[in-house]
Order: structure tokens, then sequence, then C-alpha cells
């Protein structure tokens, strides 16, 4: 590692200057993340895992403090960049740090901020045995000449971990009479993300983007010890260390290609990053349909994504939610959030027996599967027999504030099981797990954006999507 623990480091808004100096496009390939399961070969046990995935990182999103863990206790048990489908839940994409570069593969994840990698020859994760990740990519520090640990006296410190962290920041010089002085490294970060933990050091770095750009002076995370997370966090929340905050993103989008390539090396769609000061301000890009950014609950949950949602049709119903549910109070209770990393979309209980109903309701001449609902945690499942998909499913719409209306195809929201049995991918507390309370009411997970065009337009702070066709394999 270049030198010791430096805190004379650029504030985020200057690492930014790079960038900033003229319009730049970063499109970067993703690819889905990898299971236990092969999703073809196993599709019950695949989605039990996918349905107990979304409940706890619903649980963890909803009380992010509650969730939170002691990691060693746990530790026991156009400019291209491709992002790839991954069936245990979510979609990644490669990025490279340091000088020479390394690189190493990251979970896009709107539902945090902080972006880090597995780091150092002793890295250490625990239940990470996942198909088509390993071995496990580390970036080395030592082997970099731009590496940097973050001091606790760094403003970026007091960002992450608060400003407590000065209190217990220490200063030691050599000679004791001398101002040859150096403070202590930024204290460790442990970071819960319901389906996993990791735990490391805050970095400065450089990090490499298509074309040759660099972008010096980015914070990232070098996670030494993790939990079920083979892969690093590219966080794309909105607190100031997320990964657009420091390009200085004036929107971002995205594709996701249909979960039914989990773990297909040659499936990827785009992920686009538009920054710099030649944005085109107000423009709305062509066909999509926004909604307006909702502000975020006082003092809670910052870093997410809330949408206003107005209402839920399915079929010929629409669906009465209490507006409790639709709206985040002053409490932080109540409200939509978009999260890519979650799979499927959960919904608070209230919410998700009426549209449950809704289904079974206008799906009366299907018999309920109730031994594959019990294997797979997901409710209701029908057996649909000789049926065809357009006869039988009602249709799902989503209204938002605004008027756009996001209309699901089936696959969207069913899970075909050998043609024979569907089940609704949507859970919820109580059905598939423990009960929750607070927090976000619905989570609009990565299974229901499958094939649209995702747009987050942060200068105009508006939600915008479209349906399309996000792989030729479709």
């Amino acid at each position: 590692m270049a030198g010791a623990a430096s805190w004379l480091i650029f504030p985020l808004s200057l690492s930014c200057l790079l960038l900033l100096t003229s319009s730049t496009t970063i499109t970067i390939p993703i690819f889905h993340h990898s299971t236990k399961h092969s999703s073809s070969d196993h599709p019950v046990e695949t989605l039990n895992y996918l349905a107990a995935l979304s409940l706890r990182r619903a649980l963890h999103l909803k009380s992010p403090a509650r969730s939170s863990t002691n990691l060693s206790s746990n530790l026991v048990e156009d400019e291209k960049i491709p992002l790839f489908p991954r069936s245990y839940g979510g979609y990644s994409f490669s990025l490279s740090f340091g000088t020479p570069p390394q690189t190493t593969k990251m979970v896009m994840d709107t539902g945090s901020s902080l972006v880090w990698f597995p780091c150092t020859s002793r890295y250490r994760c625990s239940s990470c045995n996942f198909p088509n990740v390993t071995p496990i990519l580390t970036f080395i520090p030592n082997l970099s000449s731009t590496s940097k640990l973050v001091g606790c006296k760094n403003p970026r410190c007091s960002m992450l971990l608060g400003p407590s962290v000065l209190s217990n920041c220490k200063e030691t010089c050599d000679p004791p009479t001398s101002q040859n002085c150096t403070t202590s490294t930024c204290p460790p970060y442990i970071i819960q993300y319901g389906s996993g933990a990791t735990s490391g050091l805050l970095l400065i770095e450089t990090l490499h983007l298509p074309h040759n750009k660099t972008l010096p002076d980015f914070l990232v995370g070098c996670s030494i010890l993790s939990i079920r997370q083979p892969e690093g966090i590219a966080g794309f929340g909105r607190s100031p260390e997320s990964l657009p905050s420091q390009l200085g993103a004036k929107k971002f989008s995205y594709c996701l290609v249909s979960h039914r390539f989990d773990d297909n090396p040659e499936a990827s769609s785009d992920l686009v990053l538009e920054t710099g000061s030649g944005s085109g301000g107000d423009a709305k890009t062509r066909g999509l349909s926004y909604t307006p950014f909702v502000k975020n609950p006082p003092n809670t949950f910052q870093d997410y994504y809330y949408v206003l949602l107005r209402k839920i049709v399915v079929g010929s119903k629409n669906v009465g939610i209490p507006y409790k549910f639709l709206a985040p109070g002053a409490d932080g209770n109540g409200g939509t959030i978009v999260d890519s990393g979650s799979t499927f979309t959960f919904m608070e209980r209230a919410v998700y027996e009426l549209v449950a109903k809704a289904f079974e309701d206008q799906m009366v001449n299907f018999t309920a599967a109730k031994e594959v609902e019990n294997r797979t945690g997901l409710r209701p499942c029908f057996n649909i027999s000789g049926a065809k998909e357009d006869i039988f499913v009602p249709k799902l719409i989503l209204h938002f504030k605004g008027g756009a209306k996001m209309s699901l195809p089936a696959a969207n929201y069913f899970s075909f099981l050998g043609g024979d049995v569907v089940c609704l991918t949507i859970v919820s507390n109580g059905v598939v797990g423990p009960g929750l309370s607070g927090g976000p009411s619905i989570i609009l997970g990565n299974y229901q954006q499958q094939n649209f065009q995702i747009e987050y337009d942060l200068e105009n702070h508006r939600f915008g999507f479209k349906q399309q066709i996000c792989s030729s394999a479709d």
C-alpha cells in the first residue's frame, strides 16, 4: 500500500472534477448473480431460496438498525460497461481500481451507497460457495501505488461513520516533540445487506473507466470479512459516497435481462451513467413514462429512492390500498421504494393480502397448488394445466403519481414451474417469514423490473421506465 494513513484528501465534490469538465456517457454491461440452485434443474428450491432472500432483504431495508449485526460473531457461520444477471437475486458488473488497474466484480445496489470490493490476500467470506463466482476476485492494495487508507480526521470518515469518530482520533508524532505526526485510520465499517454483511477499512483509490478515463481520489471500501457476499457491492443510493454521487452523475439507467438467463455468461444488458455539464437539462428520454421521486422521510432511509404509488390494478379490479401504505410518513413508515438489490417485490401484509385476494378472485377456475406454496414459500400458486398465459393471468398494473403506468407482463409477477403451476412472485411479512413493521410498505424488486428500461433522473428528481426487450435472446 502506498504511504501511511492520510487525511489530506480532497472532498467528494472535488473528486468529480475530471468528469464534470465535459459531458460523458458511461455504459457498463451488467449480469445476474449466481445461486446454489440451477433455476432450470431445481425451480421449486430456487423459488424458495429467492423468496427467503427477498424477505431478509426487506427486513434490512425496513429496519436497517435492527438487522445490523456484529460481523465477527456471524463469521462463525457512449462508453460501455456490461451488466450481467445472476440468479441469486441481483445483477453485477466489473470495474477496475488502482495503479496498475485491478478488475473486480460488483453487484449494483440502489438500496445502499458505499462502494466496496473484496480486499487483501487475507479476505475471508463465510457461506460464499456460490457457483460461477469462484475464485473470488480480491483487490490487493499493496500492488497499487495509489492506495491510501482514510484517516479518522478525513471528512469522508465521519460522513460514513458519524461525527463521533473524531473524538477517538489519535495522533502519533515521531519524535514526540516533532511536528511529523500521523493520525489513526478511520475505524472499520460494518454493513448489513439482509442477505449478508461485510466489514473493512476505507480507501482512497483511482477508479478506471472505459476509454482510458480515470477518476482519482475515489472513496471505496476494502472489505476483509464478509458473509454471503461473493462479490463486492456498488452502492447506487442517494448518499454522497455512492457511485453516481462520486461520478457527479446527472442520471443513470439500466435494462435488466430476464431471470431466465440466470448464470448465462453470454446474457448481459447495459448500465448507463450520464455525467458532466453538458447534460440535457429537463429533457425526457423518448418513450419513457415518468413519476417524480418523493422526498425521503426526515432523518431516516436517506439512501432510498421513493416514488408515490397511487393505486394497484389487478385485472378488472382496482385494489383499494389504504393511503397510509402508499405515502411515506414523517415517522418513516409507508411508501414505495425502488430497489435493484431485492429480487421479488415486497408488500406489507395488509397490502399483499388485498393484491393476493384480487388474483384469487379472478382465478377461481384454477386449483390452488398448496403443496407448491408450502415448498416455495410463495402464495398464491395455481395449477394451470392446459391453460394459455394470456387467457388466465389477470394483468397487474402499477399506477404512479403523474400518470405513469407500469403494466407488467405475466413473467414479471408469476413464475411458471414446468408449465403446470404458477406462483405469484411477491413476498410479504408473515407469509414466508416473520412479521415486519415500519419502514417502506412496498419494495419494487428487480424481478418486476425485468425487460424494462429504468431511468433514475437525479438532476430532475424523477423515475422513468418503459417496457422493452433487454436481450436479443428474448
